[in-house]
């Protein structure tokens, strides 16, 4: 299948460079690497999300049955003051 593409200058400009460079042979290999790093990220987001939709729903279970309690900041802090003053050694 061929396909032209339209890219704005500064874009036309650094897939040319990527060629230039030797690493592509053409402008063509340039935007199929550009189009499977794309794909790979958005694969990333998916996961991402996945995973952050599944925290949220696990918190709402978790309220849901009471097994959460107020935040207490300024018990956070006395802990965190408390274990930083242990001694490492």
């Amino acid at each position: 299948m061929s396909m032209n593409v339209s890219l704005p200058p500064e874009l036309e400009n650094r897939v040319r460079q990527h060629v230039e460079s030797g690493l592509y042979s053409s402008a063509s290999e340039v935007i199929r690497e550009a189009l499977r790093l794309f794909e790979a990220y958005q694969g990333v987001q998916s996961a991402s999300l996945a995973a952050l939709k599944g925290d949220i729903a696990a918190g709402m279970a978790d309220i849901q049955a009471g097994r959460v309690r107020p935040l207490n900041i300024e018990d956070i802090k006395r802990r965190g003051r408390e274990a930083l003053a242990v001694p490492r050694g």
